[in-house]
């Protein structure tokens, strides 16, 4: 089996915000990190160059394919800052919750597992912590440690 290419590093997640650019994101990712560490009790992790992680689990998919993944976590981009939520999608009452906590949210986009926001100021912050919470719950859920 070949691993994934994005990996746990080395580096320090508070260095790595320190680098944010502009400045505004950095901030955000500021209070990103600080509403992650929260929800989950976990202290971040670097998963590759640019993605900062919270937990871990291990599994094999039907495929045989194992992997190594963050519970939770996100990548403050330039453009917007991209949140990976897999909970919602691998958990049919989480994912019904979800949905309705989306529908209040505010401005976002979404991908397969990912929740795009451009700016913190778009969205409801206790919307998006029970957004967090909810994901975070049907994780550990389906992943136990």
């Amino acid at each position: 089996m070949t691993e994934a290419k994005t990996q746990i590093t080395k580096v320090d997640p508070a260095d790595f915000i320190a680098g944010v650019e502009p400045e505004k994101k950095r901030e955000e990712a500021k209070v990103l990190d600080a509403l992650f560490r929260k929800v989950t009790g976990e202290e971040p992790q670097m998963w590759g160059p640019s993605i900062i992680g919270y937990g871990e689990y291990r599994t094999t998919y039907a495929s045989g394919r194992d992997v190594h993944w963050m519970r939770s976590g996100f990548s403050p981009r330039k453009a917007k800052h991209s949140l990976y939520l897999m909970g919602g999608y691998c958990d049919e009452i989480a994912g019904k919750r979800r949905d309705e906590l989306l529908g209040k949210l505010g401005k976002y986009k979404t991908g397969k597992s990912c929740l795009y926001i451009n700016k913190l100021a778009d969205v409801d912050m206790d919307v998006l912590e029970q957004l967090l919470r909810n994901d975070w719950d049907a994780i550990a859920r389906k992943y136990p440690d």
